[in-house]
């Protein structure tokens, strides 16, 4: 194993040294603490996003107004943004209201009657056709409708599962008043396009809310006269908070004043002087990039102590193996407490607005960094260029946090410090229980299930009750794409093993059913519930990239040469798509809107967006950076219009790399990702050799094992730089999968890469044993 340490140290320290810099150049930024309104009985207000401290343009106009009996009642004046309240603990959005019985809504010339509302579902009436919606299915007279024309094949297979599956296990999917076909969700409505209004799954029964096109209004009848949906005024009595746009506010009365605390996604300034409405009044503050709430510092000073002692201990020369894997062990369970504590303060565990600034995160992710890289007796390459890597997708999470007009970028690098602590605290802890002699066969197919089980589990409660984005801020197709590659890895070992596999027919088979079951429910998954291609070309290329590995080692040469091949025509496929006109690919319906944005974006520039601004930031970037110094000119300042692409922070991060850097910049992040994956393969190759070596059967299963699946987390790893890095320079049409490392993926961070770095440093440690 060469000596990267030396290496690795002088990089990650400048690396971190750029950090501290970004952060010390960060200019002073302020916002307010509280925006006080000063309204008179029978008085109203126009509100703006500037009056409300949200950023420019991002909430709705909205009108304050107080009764004669003193009451606040507020109300949106555009479509522009959202508005709801919280109240009892429960949300409801500005231009929805619940469906109830004797309800009148009419859109455009069309009037619906609601005759019967259950909570759960729905019956309503126009002109003789009867209509019943539960949340998931829309029945006309009786029969289910036909799926739409355009509908694609993640919707097709939504729609048959609702028809089969129990009420509470199907998939939540709204009715859609508008357009000029009545078919699957939707109602047509002759003159309005849609969405003129939908009707949607809540958690205290259906909702009706209006549309975004604000010329052809959804009027609804309770009692008396309709009214607009999307203006009708709500109570502030009893609301503990309000949300417009994207920013959060904490609603507090105090007589004939309304306090507003913003909380989140608040508009910063370079100076504590602004002009605001006569009524209303601001508190201003300063952010704080080293603030951490008073009740906080002794547990989390004492939690960032631990790893930076042991790591003094570990330094020292003298020190004896035991002790120093002792206080390695203790170092991370510290560090791990660290991050958690981060998490539970981040999340408002001291109440709303006392995160700790970045700066504090900063340190927390320099002690996992560090702790990473010395903490092993030897450092394979694969951790060095990990490593590393997570330094560059800190520094970029950073600098785009600090140069943003908005508090809520710095988010982004905050939680991914918690989670790098978490995850690197939690795989040093843990490595003292690393067996020494190989487990029974029987017990790690007991722990295979079992984490094939959990992953099942996650990705059945994403479905029910999360969405494309996740369930409880998490997302478990991470967690599922390393049971994925653990449970093919054993499957592969035993299959490329000289001796047959042990046990009968039927454990023969759940070997062999148990992955190809969660592959398929994480098709499925990609399918209906993120209902994109994204997922699936990485699922096509990490499954090609298994087979050609188990048909290399198994020296199944025919095979290797048809796999190899077929990737070969896949990139002339890809290119002679490029060179295809956007009249062929009209005729597809399978994503051929991407396709055409992709081969045409300037005829698109909406749906286009993030193409058309990826390649202005980038080609600003040019070879050395928007400032031509490689962005270090422009650390800790202002971003620039790179901020404006969709998603940047995530699918995007490459081209706000990009942008900042230049390619130059990422010519070397290049390298050092080309690195980190020949890390990855040289151990597993190395696992290989090993197991020709020996004729223990465990040994020599556990070390294909340990191949297999380090192949596999290279093929995904691979997948997404090979995506992510294809849809930012336009490679390949839009596909959203975050590149590892770079983008703010907290997920992808906790649950893929820290225990596939923990996995390969401890493979290649255990062959240095043996």
């Amino acid at each position: 194993m060469k000596p990267w340490r030396p290496l690795a140290t002088l990089v990650l320290a400048a690396l971190c040294a750029l950090q501290l810099l970004a952060v010390l150049r960060a200019p002073a930024a302020w916002m307010p603490a509280r925006v006080a309104l000063a309204l008179e009985r029978g008085q109203s207000l126009i509100l703006d996003s500037t009056a409300l401290g949200a950023p420019p343009g991002s909430a709705p106009r909205l009108r304050l107004r107080r009764d004669p009996d003193g009451a606040w009642w507020l109300a949106r004046l555009d479509t522009n943004g959202t508005l709801a309240l919280e109240r009892d603990a429960r949300w409801q959005r500005s231009g929805s209201l619940p469906v109830a019985a004797g309800q009148r809504a009419m859109l455009g010339a069309s009037t619906f009657t609601i005759d019967a509302a259950d909570g759960g579902s729905a019956d309503f009436a126009r002109a003789g056709t009867r209509w019943h919606y539960d949340g998931a299915t829309l029945k006309r007279d009786g029969a289910v409708q036909p799926s739409c024309p355009e509908a694609r094949l993640g919707s097709r297979a939504a729609a048959l599962w609702n028809r089969f599956a129990p009420g509470p296990l199907t998939l939540a999917r709204p009715l859609v008043f508008g357009g000029n076909l009545d078919c699957g969700n939707r109602i047509a409505i002759p003159g309005l396009a849609a969405p003129a209004a939908t009707m949607t799954r809540a958690s205290d029964g259906l909702l009706l809310s209006a549309g975004p096109d604000s010329n052809a209004p959804a009027l609804l009848a309770d009692t008396g006269a309709p009214a607009p949906l999307a203006g009708r005024e709500q109570r502030l009595d009893g609301a503990g908070a309000l949300v417009a746009g994207r920013t959060r506010m904490l609603v507090q009365q105090n007589g004939d004043l309304l306090h507003l605390q913003p909380a989140s996604h608040v508009a910063l300034y370079s100076e504590a002087r602004l002009r605001l409405p006569d009524a209303v009044t601001w508190t201003w503050t300063r952010r704080g990039l080293w603030t951490l709430p008073d009740a906080a510092w002794l547990p989390l000073l004492a939690c960032g102590a631990v790893p930076m002692l042991a790591l003094g201990a570990l330094l020292r020369p003298w020190q004896r193996p035991e002790a120093a894997g002792a206080l390695a062990a203790l170092a991370g369970a510290a560090l791990a407490g660290c991050g958690l504590g981060l998490l539970w303060l981040q999340r408002g565990g001291f109440g709303p607005g006392a995160a700790p600034g970045a700066g504090i995160a900063m340190l927390v992710a320099w002690a996992s960094l560090w702790l990473a890289l010395w903490a092993p007796r030897k450092l394979p390459l694969a951790l060095a260029a990990g490593v590393l890597l997570l330094a560059v997708g800190l520094l970029a999470q950073l600098d785009l946090g600090l140069g943003a007009p908005e508090s809520s970028w710095l988010r982004h690098f905050q939680k991914t410090a918690a989670l790098l602590a978490l995850g690197v605290g939690a795989s040093i802890a843990l490595r003292p229980l690393h067996p020494r002699v190989p487990l029974p066969q029987a017990r790690i197919e007991a722990l295979l299930v079992l984490l094939a089980a959990l992953a099942l589990v996650a990705l059945v409660l994403q479905v029910l009750f999360g969405d494309e984005t996740g369930v409880f801020d998490l997302q478990p197709v991470e967690f599922a794409k390393l049971a994925l590659a653990a449970l093919s890895a054993h499957c592969l070992a035993l299959a490329a093993g000289t001796q047959p596999a042990p046990g009968g027919i039927l454990m023969r088979s759940l070997r062999l059913a148990t992955p190809a079951l969660l592959f398929m429910v994480l098709l499925g998954v990609a399918l209906v519930q993120v209902d994109d291609y994204s997922p699936l070309i990485l699922l096509a290329l990490w499954g090609g990239a298994m087979a050609l590995t188990h048909a290399l080692a198994t020296r199944q040469h025919l095979a290797s040469a048809l796999l190899i091949a077929g990737a070969c025509g896949v990139v002339l496929a890809v290119a002679g798509l490029r060179g295809a006109g956007p009249a062929q690919l009209a005729q597809w319906n399978f994503y051929a809107d991407r396709f055409l944005v992709w081969l045409d974006p300037g005829s698109h520039p909406h749906t286009g967006q993030q193409l058309l601004l990826g390649a202005r930031a980038i080609a600003e970037g040019g070879w050395f950076g928007a400032d031509h110094l490689f962005g270090l000119a422009a650390l800790g300042q202002d971003t620039g219009p790179a901020l404006r692409i969709p998603a940047v922070q995530d699918d995007f991060a490459p081209s706000f790399f990009l942008h900042r850097h230049g390619l130059a910049a990422a010519l070397a992040l290049w390298v050092l990702q080309a690195a980190f994956l020949a890390g990855l393969l040289a151990v597993a190759l190395r696992c290989w050799q090993a197991q020709a070596g020996t004729r223990d059967f465990r040994r020599a299963w556990l070390a294909r094992f340990r191949c297999f699946l380090l192949c596999g987390g290279a093929a995904f790893v691979f997948g997404h730089f090979l995506l992510s890095w294809g849809t930012n320079l336009a490679i390949f049409p839009v596909m959203g999968q975050p590149m590892s490392f770079l983008s703010a993926g907290g997920s992808h961070l906790l649950f893929f890469i820290c225990p596939l770095l923990a996995f390969g440093t401890a493979s290649a440690l255990s062959l240095e044993e043996t």
